[in-house]
Protein backbone atom coordinates (compact mmCIF):
# COMPACT_ATOMS: atom_id res chain seq x y z
CA UNK A 1 0.00 0.00 0.00
CA UNK A 2 1.55 3.27 -1.04
CA UNK A 3 -0.08 5.59 1.50
CA UNK A 4 0.79 5.54 5.19
CA UNK A 5 -2.84 5.79 6.35
CA UNK A 6 -3.86 2.63 4.49
CA UNK A 7 -1.75 0.60 6.92
CA UNK A 8 -3.48 2.06 9.97
CA UNK A 9 -5.98 -0.35 11.49
CA UNK A 10 -7.99 2.58 12.83
CA UNK A 11 -8.39 3.90 9.28
CA UNK A 12 -9.49 0.45 8.07
CA UNK A 13 -12.06 0.23 10.86
CA UNK A 14 -13.29 3.76 10.10
CA UNK A 15 -13.87 2.77 6.47
CA UNK A 16 -15.85 -0.23 7.72
CA UNK A 17 -17.94 2.09 9.89
CA UNK A 18 -18.62 4.30 6.89
CA UNK A 19 -19.67 1.29 4.80
CA UNK A 20 -22.07 0.07 7.50
CA UNK A 21 -23.61 3.51 8.01
CA UNK A 22 -24.05 3.92 4.26
CA UNK A 23 -25.79 0.54 4.05
CA UNK A 24 -28.11 1.21 7.00
CA UNK A 25 -29.14 4.70 5.89
CA UNK A 26 -30.55 3.29 2.65
CA UNK A 27 -33.57 2.31 4.78
CA UNK A 28 -34.05 5.75 6.35
CA UNK A 29 -37.18 7.65 5.29
CA UNK A 30 -36.82 9.89 2.24
CA UNK A 31 -37.77 12.96 4.29
CA UNK A 32 -34.54 12.44 6.27
CA UNK A 33 -32.36 12.44 3.13
CA UNK A 34 -31.07 16.00 3.63
CA UNK A 35 -31.21 15.87 7.41
CA UNK A 36 -30.18 12.85 9.50
CA UNK A 37 -29.15 10.63 6.57
CA UNK A 38 -26.81 13.26 5.20
CA UNK A 39 -25.49 14.13 8.67
CA UNK A 40 -24.62 10.60 9.78
CA UNK A 41 -23.07 9.66 6.43
CA UNK A 42 -20.97 12.81 6.43
CA UNK A 43 -19.83 12.22 10.01
CA UNK A 44 -18.94 8.57 9.34
CA UNK A 45 -17.01 9.46 6.18
CA UNK A 46 -15.23 12.26 8.03
CA UNK A 47 -13.61 9.82 10.45
CA UNK A 48 -11.59 7.97 7.80
CA UNK A 49 -11.05 11.04 5.64
CA UNK A 50 -9.50 13.05 8.47
CA UNK A 51 -7.23 10.15 9.41
CA UNK A 52 -6.08 9.94 5.80
CA UNK A 53 -5.63 13.68 5.31
CA UNK A 54 -3.75 14.19 8.56
CA UNK A 55 -1.35 11.29 8.04
CA UNK A 56 0.19 12.46 4.81
CA UNK A 57 3.18 14.74 4.96
CA UNK A 58 2.17 16.51 8.13
CA UNK A 59 3.95 17.05 11.42
CA UNK A 60 2.90 14.96 14.41
CA UNK A 61 1.12 18.01 15.84
CA UNK A 62 -0.83 18.49 12.62
CA UNK A 63 -1.68 14.79 12.41
CA UNK A 64 -2.90 14.91 16.04
CA UNK A 65 -5.13 17.86 15.12
CA UNK A 66 -6.74 15.85 12.30
CA UNK A 67 -7.18 12.89 14.66
CA UNK A 68 -9.05 15.22 17.04
CA UNK A 69 -11.40 16.14 14.19
CA UNK A 70 -11.85 12.43 13.40
CA UNK A 71 -12.65 11.84 17.07
CA UNK A 72 -15.35 14.49 17.06
CA UNK A 73 -16.85 12.98 13.90
CA UNK A 74 -16.83 9.53 15.51
CA UNK A 75 -18.75 10.91 18.49
CA UNK A 76 -21.14 12.68 16.12
CA UNK A 77 -21.99 9.30 14.58
CA UNK A 78 -22.95 8.09 18.07
CA UNK A 79 -25.23 11.10 18.52
CA UNK A 80 -26.83 10.39 15.15
CA UNK A 81 -27.50 6.73 15.90
CA UNK A 82 -29.23 7.72 19.13
CA UNK A 83 -31.56 9.92 17.09
CA UNK A 84 -32.04 7.21 14.46
CA UNK A 85 -32.93 4.65 17.12
CA UNK A 86 -35.36 7.01 18.88
CA UNK A 87 -37.05 7.71 15.54
CA UNK A 88 -37.35 4.00 14.77
CA UNK A 89 -34.95 3.99 11.79
CA UNK A 90 -32.52 1.43 13.21
CA UNK A 91 -33.00 -1.59 15.42
CA UNK A 92 -31.24 -2.23 18.72
CA UNK A 93 -28.77 -4.72 17.21
CA UNK A 94 -27.64 -2.25 14.52
CA UNK A 95 -27.41 0.50 17.12
CA UNK A 96 -25.21 -1.71 19.32
CA UNK A 97 -22.98 -2.73 16.40
CA UNK A 98 -22.31 0.86 15.35
CA UNK A 99 -21.94 2.01 18.94
CA UNK A 100 -19.28 -0.64 19.62
CA UNK A 101 -17.47 0.22 16.40
CA UNK A 102 -17.42 3.89 17.40
CA UNK A 103 -16.14 3.01 20.88
CA UNK A 104 -13.34 0.93 19.43
CA UNK A 105 -12.39 3.62 16.91
CA UNK A 106 -12.42 6.24 19.68
CA UNK A 107 -9.97 4.24 21.79
CA UNK A 108 -7.70 3.70 18.79
CA UNK A 109 -7.80 7.37 17.78
CA UNK A 110 -6.92 8.45 21.31
CA UNK A 111 -4.06 5.94 21.50
CA UNK A 112 -2.66 7.07 18.17
CA UNK A 113 -2.97 10.72 19.14
CA UNK A 114 -1.25 10.06 22.49
CA UNK A 115 1.59 8.23 20.76
CA UNK A 116 2.11 11.23 18.48
CA UNK A 117 2.15 13.73 21.33
CA UNK A 118 4.51 11.50 23.37
CA UNK A 119 6.93 11.45 20.41
CA UNK A 120 6.92 15.24 20.40
CA UNK A 121 7.81 15.37 24.10
CA UNK A 122 10.73 12.94 23.69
Amino acid sequence: MPFKFEKLIVWQKAVGLSDLVNHLTKNFPKDELYVLTSQIKSAADSVSLNIAEGSTGQSNAEFARFLSIATRSDIEVVGCIHLAKRRGYIQEDNFNTIYKMCEEILVMLNSLKNSLTNKQKA
